[in-house]
């Protein structure tokens, strides 16, 4: 029997659709007309709310009480995914933060093994750093933090070839133009962050290849009256960014300014830079050996700097929408299709609606989604 979702609004990852189902044949999922549907379906009424492809997060530290780290295996990243999963996500790029090389290679090896066995929702991995400046290293260990030397393009450039998606941050300080177009010539997604740069240092940068920047504002050179930074080189090159919307980590206003600034191409997307405790109750958890605090939607060190976010990309785009001023349609995008595009290999996240499982139902902007399939 055909199957037919109505009185919902439904996002195809770039337009919100009005008067619009979703009629569901032999477990595939089509978005068509109201008026279009068959006479014989069976009608499931949704009682508003919103339809839309799973989210897609590029940085995502942890998750379901464990953290992307040196110890990770399949199991971690199958209970990070489950968790995430829970809150929307179809896909997401586990990210190491800051570690030793071979932190690092232990990674990279579970994360070829989980692929390998279809470990439902990783689209590959993030590894920001360890090639950062130490200046603007925010939670990351400054200890661990190094330039990237022929050994470390060496196991950036094999991991490359063994993952579908690896996307890598780096600060300037820390690496050579040359190797930034070696990276990005290999199909490496090259982000910058964690930079105390002066502008013309990071638009060299994009110059030679770099494609990206990692949570916008935070942990980089600000935007002066005579010294653009980062944050100024960022919003004049066509490049794409992340962005941590809580309403913590960027005020809103910020955000409105960045929206307005932002030169095209690339765009604006949202990431959670979820740590340990998202899809959990914890209130606290660690990270290198030093304990993170879980309070009122932040994640603080003892000293008080933020380490993560404690944030839902379904929560993300409420403030896009509510604080910022984003329409829904465009927030829903920043979440979606935006960050998707960026991968160089969809990993079966295809063209919306292809999969049952990658639809979420939105009962109310903000509130965590559930999978479609629930509701059959």
């Amino acid at each position: 029997m055909n199957i037919a979702f109505v009185g919902a609004r439904i996002h195809d990852g770039k337009t919100l659709h009005d008067d619009h189902a979703i009629l569901v044949s032999n477990s595939v999922p089509t978005l068509i007309r109201r008026a279009d549907i068959p006479s014989e379906c069976r009608i499931i009424p949704l009682d508003g709310g919103v339809v839309l492809p799973g989210f897609v997060d590029l940085q995502v530290n942890g998750g379901g009480g464990v953290m992307v780290d040196g110890t990770t295996s399949v199991a971690t990243l199958r209970t990070i995914a489950k968790a995430h999963a829970g809150l929307g996500v179809a896909g997401l790029l586990p990210t190491l933060i800051t570690d030793t090389p071979l932190a690092t290679a232990a990674v990279i090896d579970a994360v070829a093994v989980a692929l390998r066995e279809e470990v439902s929702g990783i689209l590959g991995l993030h590894l920001e750093g360890p090639h950062l400046d130490p200046r603007r290293k925010g939670a990351h260990d400054a200890a661990l933090i190094r330039p990237m030397d022929a050994d470390d393009l060496r196991q950036l450039l094999d991991a490359n070839e063994r993952l579908p998606n690896l996307k890598v941050t780096v600060a300037p300080e820390a690496v050579t133009c040359e190797q930034i177009t070696t990276l990005k010539d290999a199909g490496v997604l090259v982000s910058l962050g964690h930079s105390d740069c002066d502008y013309e240092t990071a638009m060299r940068s994009f110059d030679a290849g770099a494609t990206c920047a990692t949570h916008l504002f935070n942990a980089m050179s600000p935007l002066t009256s005579r010294t653009p930074g980062m944050v100024g080189a960022i919003l004049d090159a066509p490049v794409s960014a992340g962005v941590i919307a809580d309403g913590i980590h960027v005020h809103p206003a910020t955000l409105r300014t960045a929206l307005a600034a932002k030169r095209g191409p690339g765009e604006l997307f949202l990431v959670s830079d979820a740590m340990a405790c998202a899809g959990t109750s914890q209130r606290s958890f660690t990270l290198g050996g030093r304990e993170i605090r879980r309070h009122e939607g932040r994640l603080n060190l003892a000293d008080g700097t933020l380490a993560g976010a404690d944030l839902s990309l379904s929560r993300a785009v409420q403030v896009m929408a509510d604080q910022v001023g984003d329409s829904l349609e465009t927030a829903i995008a920043r979440a979606t299709s935006i960050p998707a595009a960026m991968l160089r290999s969809p990993m079966g996240l295809g063209k919306w609606p292809d999969r049952l499982t990658e639809l979420r139902y939105m009962a109310e902007l903000g509130a965590d989604p559930v999978g479609m399939e629930t509701l059959l």
